[in-house]
């Protein structure tokens, strides 16, 4: 028994696997989009497909919702949620979502970018607060955290100051050191120098002794002047 082909059957195995090979195959333009094995128009910025392309009509698109947005020419069927610059994470909303764009966040006051992209900030960190015995040597931005430097010898900061303060000279002032200043706290004066001591109490003794002085004058002057006259006429 012979084989006989049927043209018929050839045919549509030669239009079935052509249509399999196109669909594999097809490209569309970039202002369209692959529905099935057709190729539809895309929507605008600011919409999303309300119902797909068909051999008769284009399609047919619907603006996003409040709160929904969609930043590029599409085939999506659902615009995408607007973005939240919640406190918790140290964001603040710096532009508002529209239909065409998502919200852009910036740092709370306080607080730096750690993660960046273009002019939106996704991720922020709370500034470094430097130590006792650290200076501010450069104030945190939005964009940068602080740096902290520490103190040298001689000097001192609690860790708000932008320089570290020289400690207290105690001596120069007249004073006397009562405590040694460190790199988190000045030095402690107090009470007045030894040698200044020692001269204040010379001075207040020689007042007292003028006093007895002056007082013993007082009290014996009738003899003293009487023994004064006594020394004249001899």
């Amino acid at each position: 028994m012979k084989f006989r082909r049927n043209p018929r059957f050839t045919a549509s195995l030669l239009i079935f696997m052509m249509n399999i090979f196109v669909s594999r195959t097809l490209t569309c333009h970039w202002t369209e989009y692959l529905f099935g094995d057709a190729c539809c128009p895309m929507c605008p910025i600011g919409t999303r497909v309300k119902t797909d392309c068909e051999e008769d009509k284009s399609t047919s698109c619907q603006p996003c919702t409040e709160g929904t947005f969609i930043n590029k020419m599409n085939g999506l069927k659902k615009c995408f949620p607007c973005r939240e610059c919640g406190a918790g994470s140290g964001l603040k909303m710096k532009t508002s979502c529209t239909i065409r764009s998502d919200t852009v966040c910036e740092p709370l006051e306080g607080f730096y970018c750690s993660d960046s992209r273009k002019d939106d900030c996704f991720e922020a960190k709370k500034h470094r607060r430097c130590e006792p015995g650290e200076y501010i040597s450069q104030r945190g931005t939005s964009s940068t955290d602080t740096v902290c430097s520490t103190c040298s010898d001689g000097t001192f900061s609690d860790g708000t100051f932008t320089s570290c303060q020289n400690h207290k000279q105690c001596e120069s002032e007249g004073l006397l050191l009562l405590r040694a200043g460190t790199e988190t706290e000045d030095a402690q004066c107090g009470g007045l120098l030894l040698h200044w001591t020692g001269l204040i109490v010379c001075v207040v003794v020689v007042v007292l002794l003028v006093l007895v002085l002056v007082l013993t004058a007082w009290c014996y002057r009738e003899k003293i002047k009487s023994f004064l006259n006594r020394i004249k006429n001899l």
